[in-house]
């Protein structure tokens, strides 16, 4: 139960309700116990005596009780909700925020859905176990005991019977929970898997249907629910077989009490009250001990749940702020060094890892644009994402204006280093949010001239609501021309919108998804923005690698040759190759 222990610091802001819903919940359970004890009192005296008037109070008394038990299960619910939902969502911002601090390869190692399923299901979980599962088993953990000492105090025989029938549900318990534990985490996992295949079906629905593969995905999202069907009907039948053991062996002790109890009334050795309360009070707490078995499977599910939780709050964070960063100076110049960096994707299972750079060394000067050319996979991306330190090298290092970028401030880097992907990659909000995204203070005007660069205002403009047009998940309601410009434009955007000195832009190939045409005027465009910039762009089209004041060439993992883009079509086959041939 560790893994839910470790929540309790993160309650303690909402101990005081929590507390107050519990001792609540426990006075208002605790007044079933006391019913009975009037109900004996009453049988065998106004009752037995035939003294109506003697009935007034100990009826008024039971009237007082059930109000006390109605306001202490309203005051307990009231209570306790608004702290549950509270806690819900810190600790999901706690768990997003760890996603989004943990390295691109911690990322790389997870399934979206699992993802998804962890932080929106598990987090479900464990609410409604802080809100009613948790508290219910100590208000029964206090509760039980009392009523069974109040029960063996009213009648020993009863109070032993219902006992000694109520042990073996230990025993039956222990091996319940070994066996549901593992059923509740295959369960969870496979649910991951399920949301995973859902949510890839969903984003290449396009794909899907022009490969016509639809029936493939649907069949393997079918099996995946057979398989969760499977393992929830398994859940179903242990969480079944519990709950008949916790029905049938209070209501058999409660038939023999009531046989052993109706011989000691005939007898005489038993008053008529005392053997109808001890029946009601066995009734009642047959009841918390049923259940205990709805709550046992809650206690699964919820440490379940938590150990996924805390899986991903304990992954260690691979790239952050140094102990002690170096300031960066109030006027970055921009130059850029790749000092023999070396790099290799972490793999997981056999812990090898996957050699990408070996030995890189560039310098790039303040307001140089060069231009990264290679074949697919020679390693262009993987030194784009070294520079924002979306991986760390694994030798070398890269330096801005001197400084090792490992001991800036992440935030101080990132600042400075503006990003765009080869695959761009919006998010299901407006225009405007899209592409202020790296500059929440950027204005409309700011807006339009980065769109202007980006030659995306024509478009931008025929949509129904213009800037104010949410393009949808994933912006697949966009060609992918223009979702490649919306990704350029935030990319050029600052607070001034344009290149301003100390700037160093990474663009990742930012022109492939355009047409000729197009291309040509964003070209124009783009070479003001470049020119005040230190840009590091990776090319493929011949186009785009003249836009370049220098080219390197990169071939399996290392920069074999650097110079103009004209001076490496006349003397580099290999550039040639790649340039398409162009003389």
């Amino acid at each position: 139960m560790w893994s839910l222990r470790r929540f309790l610091p993160h309650l303690r802001p909402y101990w005081v309700p929590l507390v107050a819903a519990n001792v609540l919940a426990i006075v208002a359970t605790s007044t079933a116990i006391f019913i009975p004890l009037l109900i004996a009192k009453v049988i065998d005296g106004p009752i037995a005596q035939r003294d109506i008037g003697a009935l007034v109070w100990p009826v008024a008394l039971v009237f007082a009780l059930g109000a006390l038990e109605s306001f202490g299960m309203w005051g307990r619910r009231w209570l306790v909700s608004k702290p549950s939902t509270l806690f819900e969502i810190t600790m999901r911002a706690k768990l997003f925020r760890q996603l989004q601090a943990l390295s691109i390869g911690r990322h790389d190692g997870w399934q979206s859905g699992q993802l998804l399923s962890r932080a929106i299901d598990d987090m479900g979980v464990i609410r409604r176990f802080v809100a009613f599962a948790g508290p219910f088993l100590v208000v029964h953990t206090v509760v039980l005991p009392i009523g069974l000492v109040a029960l063996f105090v009213m009648n020993w025989q009863v109070g032993l019977i219902f006992t000694a029938l109520s042990l073996p549900l230990i025993v039956f318990c222990t091996r319940f929970v070994r066996r549901f534990e593992v059923a509740s985490r295959r369960s969870q996992d496979q649910s991951g898997d399920l949301a995973t295949i859902a949510q890839e079906s969903a984003q290449g629905v396009r794909v899907l249907k022009a490969l016509g593969r639809g029936r493939f995905f649907g069949s393997r999202f079918t099996a995946l629910s057979r398989e969760l069907q499977r393992t929830e009907l398994e859940k179903v039948r242990l969480d079944a077989t519990l709950w008949a053991a916790m029905v049938t062996f209070p209501t058999v002790s409660i038939a023999i009490s009531l046989g052993v109890g109706g011989y000691s009334v005939v007898q005489g050795s038993m008053t008529m009250g005392t053997l109808v309360a001890s029946i009601t009070l066995a009734t009642f707490l047959q009841w918390p001990i049923i259940w205990t078995g709805f709550l046992l499977s809650e206690l699964f599910e919820a440490r379940t749940a938590a150990d996924r939780f805390w899986e991903i709050i304990d992954t260690p964070l691979d790239i952050t702020d140094p102990p002690r960063p170096v300031e960066l100076p109030e006027r970055v110049r921009g130059e850029l060094v790749i000092d023999g960096v070396s790099f290799a994707y972490p793999r997981s299972g056999d812990g090898a890892d996957a050699a990408v750079l070996e030995d890189v060394s560039l310098r790039i000067r303040p307001g140089e644009t060069v231009a990264l050319v290679g074949a697919t996979g020679s390693g262009k991306t993987a030194l784009l994402e070294l520079i924002p330190r979306l991986y760390d090298v694994s030798a070398g290092r890269i330096t801005i204006d001197g400084i090792d970028i490992a001991t800036l401030r992440l935030a101080d880097l990132r600042r400075v280093v503006t990003v765009a992907f080869e695959e761009p990659v919006l998010f299901s909000a407006s225009v405007r949010e899209n592409v202020a995204l790296g500059d929440p203070r950027a204005t409309d005007a700011d807006v339009r001239q980065a769109l202007d660069i980006a030659q995306a205002s024509e478009f931008v403009d025929a949509l129904p609501w213009g800037l104010d047009t949410r393009i949808g998940e994933q912006g697949m309601s966009l060609s992918g021309g223009q979702r490649q410009r919306l990704a350029l434009a935030r990319a050029v955007l600052t607070g001034d919108t344009g290149a301003e000195p100390g700037r160093i832009m990474v663009l990742d190939d930012p022109l492939s998804a355009l047409d000729v045409e197009t291309e040509e005027r964003v070209q124009d465009r783009l070479r003001s923005v470049l020119s005040g910039a230190t840009t590091l762009l990776v090319a493929h089209r011949p186009s785009t690698a003249a836009l370049a004041d220098r080219v390197a060439l990169l071939a399996e993992g290392r920069i074999v040759a650097e110079g103009t883009h004209e001076k490496l079509l006349r003397g580099n086959a290999r550039y040639r190759e790649l340039m398409g041939g162009e003389p």
